[in-house]
């Protein structure tokens, strides 16, 4: 099967084997669908056309397989975000569900417990911070209980509605987070505070990736799940990154994310702070992963 996941700033997508529960191949794009949501709220022409071009090299790609694709907080957000999903649904033929938080956070949680077991870890509790580029969905995974909250930010909207100056984004990020810590106060009350924070998102695994010597093209997922991220490695890939002019910072994270990449590790490293934690576990597997677990153990009931 293939599970598609239309983000708010990449689309990505996976080519998975239900039997042998396997990724057989994998897909990225940047498709920059929150790129406006904060100033026209709409999803833009432009990126309508991104997306179509991911779709289609993706499907070429991955042939004639079963297809189960979601959409994510742009298109929640977006007032025409219905009619673009309706309008790529009729384009290509597949169905296009415009996912509630709730879900998102089910979906990349699944893919993080996934991931924890493959390594050898417990993934019955765990703290998960989902960071896209349109929220950031936060669980805490307690055996088969979920307690989820969604923050309207991510890499993307945070950049477009606070700018790039850096202490006006420390300032904003401060009140943003304080919501954070309610929540998390809330919930460590009620199930205690889990030994495990894992992190998915471009921003975790950009992270993970500069700490194992990766740039963009020599990216390698399954390296990066595991990897463990410390307050240091995010004060030296800011570091690295700041000094870097656009073009040689999108060699190493990626056309269409050298622009957020900033905001998204003072994003990280204030959540890493906001949920008490020292230590990070980055994680590739996200709601695409998810998607299709979750898709292969239902049809196999």
């Amino acid at each position: 099967m293939i599970a598609i996941d239309i983000g708010s700033n990449s689309l990505r997508a996976i080519r998975f084997d239900c039997e042998k529960m396997k990724k057989l191949d994998e897909f990225e794009a940047i498709v920059s669908t929150a790129e406006a949501i904060e100033s026209g709220g709409t999803i833009l022409p432009k990126t309508v056309s991104k997306i179509e071009k991911a779709l289609e090299e993706l499907l070429q790609r991955f042939g004639q397989e079963p297809v189960v694709a979601v959409a994510t907080a742009a298109f929640r957000k977006a007032k025409n975000g219905p009619l673009v999903a309706e309008y790529l649904q009729d384009r290509f033929k597949i169905d296009i569900e415009i996912i509630d938080p709730e879900r998102e956070g089910i979906y990349a949680s699944v893919a993080a417990e996934t991931m924890l077991e493959s390594l050898g870890m417990h993934g019955d509790k765990f703290l998960l911070a989902d960071i896209g580029g349109g929220s950031t969905e936060l669980v805490l995974k307690h055996r088969d209980d979920y307690l989820i909250e969604s923050f309207d930010f991510g890499i993307v909207t945070l950049s477009h509605r606070y700018g790039f100056d850096q202490s006006s984004l420390k300032n904003a990020l401060a009140k943003e987070l304080g919501r954070i810590k309610e929540f998390l106060y809330g919930a460590y009350e009620l199930f205690s505070k889990p030994k495990r924070f894992v992190a998915s998102g471009g921003t975790p695994t950009t992270v993970a990736a500069l700490k194992l010597g990766m740039d963009y093209g020599g990216y390698d997922g399954e390296k990066v799940n595991g990897c463990s991220i410390f307050p240091k490695d995010i004060d030296e890939a800011f570091k690295k990154l700041a000094s870097l002019g656009a073009k040689e910072r999108a060699k190493l994270v990626g056309e269409g994310r050298e622009e957020y990449i900033l905001t998204g590790l003072l994003l990280l490293k204030g959540l890493m702070r906001a949920a008490g934690y020292d230590e990070i576990i980055a994680c590739d597997y996200g709601v695409r992963e998810g998607v299709a677990i979750s898709e292969c153990k239902k049809n196999q009931k």
